[in-house]
């Protein structure tokens, strides 16, 4: 019996809105039977690329319309109900706790000594930002990047580097991105496609897109390189991935109204997204006041690891299905700044499928030349 239930628990982490990639109250193509969405707005929006797919799964049935219209979905093997009533609400819903452990050994300290992470879940976290050693030398970004952001990556699919940057060039960087917030160039953050009515029920950021070299912005562009520096020396060791760019940096605000960001996937579709790289900016951010815990509940773990959005705090993991995950309720003012970096050849067979995503997250950067090593 248990078997059974956790086949069909297995079975229910591996479906996704093809669109969104969010994972609940999920409906079935009527046709295939095999792909999920979470409305019909959203197999409608996504059904130009899913019919290819949905008439080779039909050809053993009748023989198919031309140009037909997306089926209808069902509730047969999905998350909920198949009618549901228009969204009223922008705040989103409290998170229950879930079952499992809480992840540990995926946090280090740059300030710190770095063999081997600190041994303690992101929940446990002290918050006193101090480095965990007796040496608070920083580490430079080759030696962060190969003897523990590779390692912990390959083991866990997640890692965190607190104190990244230091508290004066942090401090910058959120100057740079407050300057941003007043300036009014923030909107509404969209999903992986085209605009939609629903996106705030999934989504309650706003956010700015920034390429570095935009007049205010140079601290947002000295993050970046140092992001560039960490990823290029991880290159070629960071899983099967071979890394030729990233996008943009998304610029993050959650206005602490209590929104958040339904659990989900950055690149459920194989965009060519491999690595998500956040880093954080909220000084004296403590969860249980706050909100705002990002939550990753990695694919065929029975644990799950929480990140409490931190000042100086650099998050990275996996882009696509092995990592779905939520942003709860932020009751405070919460910045983050995203970085995608892509793997060359899924990025070209994306190009090749029309699958990059839409935006500026399909805009791809080539990554910045090595920073000065001061």
């Amino acid at each position: 019996m248990e078997q059974k239930s956790s086949a069909l628990d297995l079975e229910r982490e591996r479906q996704y809105c093809e669109l969104c990639g969010k994972i609940e109250n999920l409906l079935k193509c009527g046709r295939c039977r095999s792909s999920f969405y979470c409305s019909k707005e959203h197999q409608k929006q996504h059904w130009r690329k899913h019919k290819l797919i949905c008439k080779e799964a039909d050809k053993t049935q009748a023989v198919p319309k031309q140009n037909p219209e997306p089926p209808s979905l069902s509730a047969d093997g999905s998350r909920g109900a198949p009618e549901r009533p228009e969204h009223t609400t922008h705040r989103a819903p409290e998170q229950p706790e879930p079952s499992g452990e809480r992840m540990r050994g995926f946090i280090t300290n740059a300030e710190g000594p770095i063999p081997g992470a600190v041994e303690k879940a992101a929940g446990d976290d002290d918050g006193d930002g101090k480095p965990n050693g007796p040496s608070s030398t920083r580490s430079s970004p080759q030696k962060l990047a190969t003897e523990y952001i590779v390692p912990c990556m390959n083991k866990h699919g997640i890692c965190v580097v607190d104190n990244f940057l230091g508290g004066e060039t942090g401090a910058g960087i959120l100057k740079d991105v407050k300057a941003l917030h007043r300036s009014g160039r923030f909107t509404d953050g969209q999903l992986v496609s085209q605009k939609s009515d629903s996106t705030k029920d999934i989504r309650g950021d706003n956010i700015t897109w920034i390429d570095g070299q935009e007049p205010g912005c140079g601290k947002i562009c000295f993050l970046m390189s140092r992001m560039d520096d960490l990823v290029r020396h991880c290159n070629g060791k960071l899983g099967n991935y071979t890394i030729n760019g990233r996008t943009k940096a998304m610029v993050a605000c959650y206005p602490g109204n209590g929104t958040g960001y339904v659990r989900h996937v950055d690149n459920p579709n194989g965009d060519g997204r491999c690595v998500t790289c956040i880093y954080y900016l909220n000084k004296d951010w403590d969860v249980k006041e706050h909100g705002g815990l990002l939550r990753i509940f990695p694919e065929g773990k029975s644990q799950f690891a929480d990140i409490e959005p931190k000042f100086d705090r650099l998050l990275l993991f996996w882009s696509d299905r092995r990592n779905p995950h939520e942003v709860q309720p932020a009751h405070s003012t919460r910045y983050a700044i995203t970085v995608w970096y892509f793997d060359a050849d899924e990025r070209a067979k994306a190009k090749e499928k029309y699958l990059t995503g839409a935006g500026e997250k399909g805009v791809k950067v080539e990554l910045n030349k090595l920073s000065d090593p001061s």
